[in-house]
């Protein structure tokens, strides 16, 4: 790749990114990644967490999560969304009441982020930090912004609401060709 500067000489933009995209995706093999030339780019802002009583934001949760103990003490959480840490602060004792209860006393745990295609990058050290210990800290993820070009140090938490999963008890992750963005993060972090 670095002796090849004929794709430097590329006038027009869009071919350049086509070019570019081509040559990505045949290096590392993956077929989401797509390099594109958008001159008057404006990155979105997420909206502000609406001002929701903690019930209603806990009905929504509830849609985007499955949780469920199997046979042999297997708890099973699938998750479709990934909240933020706002989000967490607001409904957090609900959260605790509806899903981390029930699997908490479990032996061990499948984590289902096979459709998970949304998330916050906040909540990256929320989820992590249930599944290590509280000292040391970890640095899980440093996570680059090109746009503000600022780097964002993702580590564990040493305090959370409620108890920790722990590290001694098996833990399964299940991923798909549809996990996606901050799920992928949390599954690689796990890893």
């Amino acid at each position: 790749a670095s002796s090849n500067t004929e794709i430097l000489s590329i006038p027009d933009p869009a071919t350049l990114a086509s070019v570019l995209t081509a040559g990505v995706k045949n290096t590392i093999g993956d077929p989401r990644v797509k390099v594109t030339y958008e001159p008057e780019y404006v990155p979105a802002v997420p909206p502000p967490v609406p001002d929701i009583p903690p019930e209603h934001l806990a009905t929504m949760i509830k849609a985007t999560v499955k949780v469920q103990v199997l046979d042999d003490n297997i708890a099973y959480l699938k998750i479709q969304h990934i909240i933020g840490e706002e989000m967490a602060q607001k409904v957090g004792p609900l959260l605790l009441e509806y899903i981390w209860d029930k699997v908490l006393p479990t032996s061990a745990m499948i984590l289902d982020f096979r459709s998970a295609i949304s998330g916050e990058l906040s909540g990256i050290p929320y989820i992590v930090s249930y599944y290590t210990d509280a000292e040391p800290l970890i640095h899980i993820d440093s996570v680059y912004d090109r746009p503000s070009d600022i780097t964002t140090e993702l580590w564990s938490m040493p305090t959370l609401l409620g108890k920790r999963y722990g590290t001694s008890k098996p833990l399964i992750i299940l991923t798909s060709k549809n996990t996606l963005g901050v799920a992928e993060d949390v599954a690689y972090c796990l890893k």
